[in-house]
C-alpha cells in the first residue's frame, strides 16, 4: 500500500512539473490591434485617428491643362503661365500645359466648446516654359511650383489663418466654371491671410466679420501709382508709375451678412480698405500723402433647384469698388498688361493697354481714389448625371478720378501722336460656354471656351519706345480695342 501511494504521489508531482513547464513556454498574449475606425460625425471619408477623438480626412485632385490660344484669359503678359501672351507674335506660347496635384487635409475634433477644426490645402504645379522677346529670344526655366491655399484653425465660430475670403460669392470668380480672369467680383481662391468670426442665427442666417491682409493674397493689393517716375517704356505695358505703397497700418475690414436655404444663397459684403502711400520721393524729407480709406460692396445671388433641370443652378453678383479695385478686377486678374493685333491705319500695329489701381497720386498732391463696377453671372444645365454644360460672363468697368487721369495722362503726351485722346478708363468683359463630361465618379473631362475683350478708351496712335520682352520695336502703334479667344482643355481625377 504504502509503494502505490509513493507512485501516486510521484506520478503528480511529475504531471505538475510538466504542466508548469509547459505553462511558462506559452507566448505572452499580444496586445489587441487598433484598427482604422470610420467617423460618421462629419461625413463621409472621415476616420479616427488610432488612439485619439480627432478624425481626420484627407483628400484632393490630379489635374492635367492645355490651354489654347495665345492671348487673352489664361494668357495675358504678366501671367505666371504664359509671358507676352498679349503679343501675338513668335514669341507667344499659342498653347500650354500645367499638371496639377491638390492635396487637402481636414481634421475635426469634438470638445465641450463645440468642434475644433484644422483645414490645409497644398498644391504642387509644373507649368510650360515662356519666350522672352530678346535678341536671341530667351526661355524661362521651367520648374515645380507649391501653394498653400487653405492653413486655418476654426474654433467657437472664430477662423485663424488662410483661406478664402468672406467678401468673396462661394463659387468665387466661376460663377459656372470658365477661366481665371473673369472680372465682376472679388475672388481669393488661392486663399488670404485673416482673423474671422461667423455667427449663426439658424435657418441658414449667418453674419460675419473680419479682418484681412489683403497683401497676402495672391498678387496682393491693386496698384498704388506715384505717376511721378512713371516712364515711356512702363506706360506702354500699362505701368503708370511706381506702386507706391508703404507699410501695412491696418488691415481690411470686412462683413457680410448670408441666407444659405434650399432654394439658394443670397449674401451682402462689405470692405473697407486703407491706402497707405509711401513717399513723394525715395526719402523721408520728399514727404507723403495722407491716407484715405476705400471701400466696396458686393451682393451675390444663388438659385437652385430651377424648372430646367435637377442640380441647375443660376449664380450672379454685382460689386461696386472706391479705392479697393481687387474686389471688383480679383486676385487673378493682371493688374496691368497689353495686347497687340493688327491695324488698318498703316501703323505698325495695334496695341490696347490698361493699367489697375486703388489710386494715384503726383509729387505734392494727395491720392485720388479709382472707382469700379462690375457684373458677373453663369448658368449651369444637368443634361443627365454624366454631361454638363454652363454659359457664364464677366464685364467690369474702371475709372480714373479727374485728379488722377490729369497725371497720367501728362507722362501721356509724351508719347501721343497729334490729334490723339489719352484717357485710361477701359471697360473689360469675359463671355464663354464649357461642357464637363464625366464618364465615373470624381473623374472629370472639360472643354471650356471663352473670349475676352479689352476696351479702351484712348485714341489714335502713339510713337512707342517699344517692349523688349514681347520684340515690339520702337514705331506708331495705333490705340485699339483687343480681343482674344481661348480654349481649355481639362482632366481632372478628384478623391
Amino acid at each position: 500500500m504504502k509503494v502505490v501511494k509513493s507512485l501516486l504521489l510521484g506520478t503528480a508531482a511529475t504531471l505538475i512539473a510538466v504542466g508548469g513547464a509547459q505553462a511558462a513556454d506559452l507566448p505572452v498574449k499580444a496586445k489587441a490591434v487598433e484598427y482604422v475606425k470610420v467617423c460618421s460625425l462629419y461625413g463621409a471619408g472621415f476616420y479616427y485617428m488610432p488612439g485619439t477623438d480627432t478624425c481626420i480626412k484627407l483628400g484632393g485632385y490630379l489635374r492635367a491643362d492645355a490651354i489654347l490660344g495665345g492671348a487673352g484669359d489664361y494668357g495675358f503678359n504678366n501671367s505666371t503661365s504664359s509671358a507676352n501672351g498679349g503679343s501675338n507674335n513668335r514669341v507667344t506660347n499659342y498653347y500650354y500645359s500645367r499638371a496639377r496635384f491638390d492635396f487637402n487635409v481636414d481634421t475635426r475634433t469634438a470638445t465641450e466648446y463645440g468642434v475644433v477644426r484644422t483645414y490645409a490645402d497644398m498644391v504642387f504645379s509644373y507649368d510650360s516654359t515662356n519666350a522672352t522677346g530678346s535678341n536671341p529670344s530667351t526661355i524661362s526655366s521651367s520648374a515645380a511650383t507649391l501653394g498653400l491655399y487653405h492653413a486655418f484653425i476654426q474654433f467657437a465660430g472664430f477662423t485663424f489663418g488662410r483661406t478664402v475670403s468672406i467678401f468673396d460669392a462661394p463659387w468665387q470668380s466661376y460663377p459656372a466654371g470658365g477661366p481665371d480672369t473673369i472680372p465682376g467680383g472679388s475672388n481669393h481662391v488661392n486663399g488670404v491671410n485673416q482673423a474671422a468670426y461667423t455667427a449663426d442665427f439658424g435657418q441658414g442666417i449667418t453674419a460675419s466679420f473680419a479682418l484681412q491682409d489683403e497683401t497676402s493674397a495672391n498678387n496682393g493689393q491693386s496698384n498704388l501709382w506715384n505717376v511721378s517716375s512713371g516712364t515711356a517704356a512702363q506706360f506702354v505695358t500699362g505701368v503708370y508709375g511706381a506702386n507706391d505703397w508703404g507699410g501695412t497700418r491696418s488691415p481690411d475690414i470686412l462683413g457680410n451678412v448670408r441666407v444659405d436655404q434650399a432654394w439658394g444663397l443670397a449674401q451682402l459684403s462689405v470692405v473697407g480698405h486703407d491706402l497707405h502711400a509711401g513717399y513723394y520721393g525715395t526719402t523721408e524729407p520728399s514727404g507723403h500723402p495722407a491716407d484715405k480709406w476705400g471701400w466696396a460692396v458686393q451682393g451675390a445671388l444663388s438659385i437652385k433647384n430651377i424648372p430646367t433641370g435637377a442640380g441647375d443652378v443660376i449664380n450672379l453678383q454685382a460689386v461696386y469698388t472706391d479705392g479697393a479695385t481687387r474686389y471688383n478686377f480679383q486676385s487673378l486678374f493682371p493688374q496691368s498688361f497689353f495686347m497687340f493685333s493688327g491695324s488698318g491705319t498703316g501703323a505698325y500695329q495695334s496695341t490696347g493697354f490698361a493699367g489697375l489701381a486703388d489710386g494715384v497720386f503726383g509729387t505734392g498732391t494727395g491720392i485720388d481714389t479709382v472707382k469700379t463696377w462690375g457684373l458677373r453671372g453663369g448658368y449651369t444645365h444637368n443634361w443627365n448625371p454624366n454631361w454638363a454644360s454652363a454659359v457664364y460672363g464677366g464685364y467690369a468697368q474702371l475709372k480714373y478720378g479727374d485728379s488722377g487721369k490729369a497725371l497720367i495722362c501728362t507722362n501721356f503726351a509724351g508719347i501721343a501722336v497729334a490729334g490723339s485722346t489719352c484717357n485710361p478708363d477701359f471697360n473689360f468683359a469675359v463671355v464663354g460656354v464649357n461642357t464637363v463630361w464625366t464618364p465615373v465618379k470624381n473623374l472629370a473631362f472639360t472643354a471650356d471656351l471663352s473670349w475676352s475683350r479689352l476696351d479702351q478708351k484712348y485714341s489714335g496712335a502713339i510713337n512707342s519706345p517699344g517692349v523688349a520682352s514681347a520684340a515690339k520695336p520702337a514705331a506708331v502703334y495705333e490705340l485699339k480695342d483687343q480681343n482674344s479667344v481661348t480654349m481649355m482643355l481639362r482632366a481632372q481625377r478628384n478623391f
